[in-house]
């Protein structure tokens, strides 16, 4: 639908970003503190710039600079025709022409133009592979000059110059405008800037102007460093709401992010994760972070659109062109050289985002190979990740605009390329190297046993604990002698040691075989739920079988109160009343008999229950007086070991059975003093029994203690080992099964491919009405159309059975010699053949070519021209004399 007049048509309701920030004492330095606007355009453009700058006003206080595709051997009248449509001053661009706000400045024909401390320079055209892109050869060094004051409009043309310029300013905090492809005269150059999602805000030529001062007007955001560096992010929001109030609104925002899309920002460096969330900001017109939290917290899907804005990246084919000339002469060669004999190496590149760099990596190895070792057997695996979906799944397509000629030269695109409508598609072999998965590189396991690891410009957006964490992982992954390549503004800080340089200007280097305790290797953790163990069933069965078979054997053998102990005393069960004998102790629960016999019971238990384990005969104790709430009472105690049932092995039954109080008489006052003396006689040798048996145990448990120490401590020496081949092997199984699961994502992705090809060919086929039959090199069926079978008698099970066996009504006995003639000369042929109830057709016979440019059979078609003869017949007749 169109737009209404003086309007805006956003590309996606949350995808616009403006520019929100005036100038800085540091952007005033480099040659002025006003905004550039770098316009471009091609065919179509004049009438898009008019429209433009008919909308401009005379004070904007921006500057105006005007790159069109003009033709190389006129002059032009540009600046005359544009000054017609303005009121501001329009003037053609000079070498050296400082940049004035409130001026346009117009690019002249057969010129490059670039900025540099706030005056325009002429060059004369660089041969760019043979393709000229001048808006991207200006908008670089614009983003350069001025960074957040960049400002790029793409407006009407033809090509797709300007993708690469647009994404540069907008990774320098830039913002971009595209206009409406619906409202352009050729809509290629903004469709492709578009599409390659580089552009900010979309919409008419006229409305553009008027967007791009309300961003600058508006007021700018505060970003002081320290006021964003906060504590770390909490694990829930009811935690984070007690963070200071300074710093809580970057790390609330980056806590809803963790929520949302399950990947952590937190150790990225706060002042792009600034820049990014200012650009949201300024789009919703919003005053503060403050209020823009609040709107993430109203809007959750605006929460997918900053995760996309903290993603973009830059990128391009052979970024930095003499750091990929020494990856081919000098580290490559290096790793070759290492396996004379061959061997398949491994490669990481991790963000890697639309792919550029994984692919630059490929053609690379590859132009080494042929001029070291030609014809050796060498493979390359690259494994390319990335947060960014979007991005993994441009790269997996490798289709690419045409303005990587820019950056590829004419011998690379020929070798490695072939055109694709208006762009170039990365060829086959190349493309089968490199296997592309999303991947976040904070949280899922790394690649291992790699040669190569190609991680340029990615640790400069994170904090130095992150980077000290991925340092140290990168030795871990890469195998001795493995390549390093990082970024130029990358170093390796205080892990130089495990790193030997190769090119320290290119950043390349080799891994040293250092000793790295594996405990220094921060790996990354993903939670894991722990089950609960397999047993906990059986055992509460195993419990609940315990219990009736105890009370069973009270039952049989025991009617009096009892109680079930393991060795140690823990009571596992008890059967009737058992207050008069135990009561619980003070304190902290403990169920055990030692702690829980009352007075008189406890002295008398003590050592009993081991003895009788170990003789395995029952340990009686007579006449034991036992304190109570109600005074003393007698009690006799039977400690029973348990052999059967099975289940009740190794426990111990205490059985009490209360004595009857004996009668008080006159004799019996007589004797108590004995009875007195012999009772303290008897509980004095059932002490000395007890500490006996206690000296006894005591003995025998230190000398098991020794042993069992000695056994730990040779234990404890065996799990460490154990627990680091445990741990390497973990990292090497977590690595194997990304791996394969990001093979499976390719041939899943390759399968769906199939799947529409193979839907688009049968469709097509049946569409066309054309009798069609393909025969392989030895004449036998291999498809045909279901037309065909007004021909021939075919049913699905004649595909492989010799074409002259199958039953035709086409008057045509030398077909077979026909398309074996075909098959040797490579030179079609075409008859007109009658059937047998005269219909006629024209067969034409054709070379069955593969894509690899293999001839493997023939394709025979037959058109139905019977009413064509008939009319011929007919015209004949009419023209023969009578």
């Amino acid at each position: 639908m169109a737009s209404p007049e003086n309007s805006v048509t956003p590309l996606d309701p949350a995808a616009e970003s403006v520019l929100a920030r005036r100038a800085t004492p540091d952007q005033s330095s480099r040659g002025g503190g006003f905004p550039i606007v770098g316009i471009g355009c091609s065919a179509g453009g004049f009438d898009a710039l008019e429209r433009f700058f008919g909308h401009v006003p005379p004070d904007s206080g921006l500057a105006y600079v005007v790159v069109q595709h003009l033709a190389p051997d006129y002059p032009s009248s540009l600046p005359e025709l544009l000054q017609r449509a303005t009121s501001i001053s329009v003037v053609e661009a000079v070498d050296a022409m400082p940049v004035q706000p409130d001026r346009v400045f117009v690019i002249p024909p057969n010129k490059d133009l670039t900025l540099e401390n706030g005056l325009l320079h002429l060059q004369e055209p660089i041969a760019r592979r043979g393709l000229r892109l001048p808006f991207d050869f200006f908008l670089q060094a614009l983003a350069e000059e001025r960074q957040e004051l960049a400002v790029g409009v793409v407006l009407s043309g033809m090509g797709s110059d300007g993708v690469a310029g647009l994404r540069v300013v907008k990774e320098c905090g830039g913002v971009t405008f595209a206009q409406d492809p619906a409202s352009a005269q050729a809509d290629s150059m903004p469709r492709c800037a578009i599409e390659a999602g580089v552009v900010d805000v979309v919409g008419k030529p006229e409305a553009l102007p008027d967007r791009i001062l309300e961003a600058l007007r508006r007021p700018a955001q505060p970003a002081p460093a320290e006021r964003l560096r906060g504590q770390e992010v909490p694990h829930d929001l009811d935690t984070a709401k007690e963070i200071s109030e300074p710093a809580k609104e970057l790390d609330l925002i980056l806590l809803l992010l963790r929520e949302r899309t399950g990947n952590d920002f937190t150790l990225y460096k706060t002042n792009t994760l600034y820049r990014r969330i200012e650009r949201r900001i300024a789009l919703h017109q919003l005053g503060s972070i403050a209020d823009y939290l609040d709107f993430l917290r109203a809007n959750p899907l605006e929460l997918d659109l900053l995760f996309k804005e903290l993603l973009i990246g830059v990128t391009s084919f052979f970024r930095d062109p003499a750091v990929w000339h020494s990856m081919r002469v000098d580290a490559i060669p290096a790793l070759l050289a290492r396996a004379p004999s061959g061997k398949t190496l491994r490669a990481w590149v991790p963000g890697c985002s639309t792919g550029e760099e994984a692919y630059s990596l490929a053609m690379s190895f590859r132009e080494a190979l042929e001029e070291t070792l030609p014809g050796s057997r060498f493979d390359l695996q690259i494994y390319a990740t990335d947060l960014d979906p979007d991005a993994i799944e441009t790269a997996r397509r490798g289709v690419y605009p045409a303005s990587i000629a820019a950056d590829v030269s004419p011998e690379r695109l020929a070798r490695h390329f072939v055109v694709e409508g208006d762009g170039y598609r990365i060829r086959k072999d190349i493309r089968e190297m490199v296997v592309f998965a999303p991947q976040n590189i904070i949280s899922d396991p790394p690649f291992t046993r790699l040669d190569i690891l190609c991680c340029r410009n990615l640790l400069i957006y994170f904090r130095p604990r992150l980077q000290k964490k991925l340092l140290p992982l990168f030795h871990y992954a890469l195998n001795r002698g493995g390549v390093l390549l990082l970024g130029s503004a990358e170093t390796l800080g205080t892990y130089a040691h495990l790193f030997a340089p190769v090119n320290q200007l290119a950043r390349i280097f080799l891994r040293l075989d250092q000793g790295l305790p594996i405990s220094e290797v921060e790996f990354p953790q993903r939670a894991v739920r722990e089950a609960h163990p397999d047993g906990e069933a059986a055992k509460a069965e195993h419990a609940e079988s315990m219990e009736l078979l105890t009370d069973s054997f009270i039952q049989q053998n025991y009617a009096p109160a009892a109680v079930l102990v393991n060795g140690d005393g823990d009571i596992l069960y008890i059967s009737g009343r058992t207050g008069k004998y135990l009561e619980p102790a003070a304190g902290k629960v403990n169920i055990n008999i030692h702690a829980m016999a009352r007075e008189g019971l406890r002295e008398a238990l003590t050592g009993v229950i081991r003895k009788a384990l170990r003789e395995r005969e029952p340990v009686k104790l007579a006449g034991l007086e036992v304190s109570g709430h109600n005074g003393s009472l007698l009690v006799n105690v039977t400690v029973h070991p348990l052999e059967r049932p099975e289940p009740l092995k190794g426990r111990v039954l205490i059985v009490f059975q209360d004595m009857p109080a004996p009668p008080v008489t006159r004799s019996r006052r007589k004797s108590v003093a004995a009875a007195t003396h012999i009772a303290l006689l008897q509980e004095l040798e059932q002490a000395r029994d007890a500490l006996q048996i206690t000296h006894e145990e005591m003995q025998t448990s230190m000398e098991e203690l020794k042993s069992s120490n000695e056994e730990l401590q040779s234990t404890n020496e065996e799990l460490q080992s154990t627990n680091e081949e445990l741990t390497t092997s973990k990292e090497e199984m977590q690595s194997l099964n990304e791996e394969l699961q990001t093979v499976n994502s390719e041939l899943h992705g390759k399968v769906n491919d199939l799947t529409w090809v193979k839907n688009d060919m049968t469709n097509l086929l049946n569409s066309i009405e054309i009798a069609t039959i393909f025969l392989d090199s030895e004449m036998g069926l291999r498809r045909f159309t279901p037309h065909a079978t007004n021909l021939f008698k075919l049913i699905p099970s004649d595909v492989g059975r010799p074409i002259t066996h199958v039953v035709t009504d086409l008057d045509y006995p030398g077909l077979k010699e026909d398309a074996e003639e075909v098959l040797r000369s490579l030179v079609f042929q075409e008859r007109q053949a009658r059937t047998y109830d005269g219909r006629w057709y024209r067969v034409r016979i054709m070379p069955y070519r593969t894509q690899d440019n293999v001839i493997d059979g023939v394709v025979i078609t037959f058109i139905d021209i019977t009413e064509l003869r008939k009319l011929e017949a007919a015209l004949q007749n009419q023209l023969s004399p009578p």
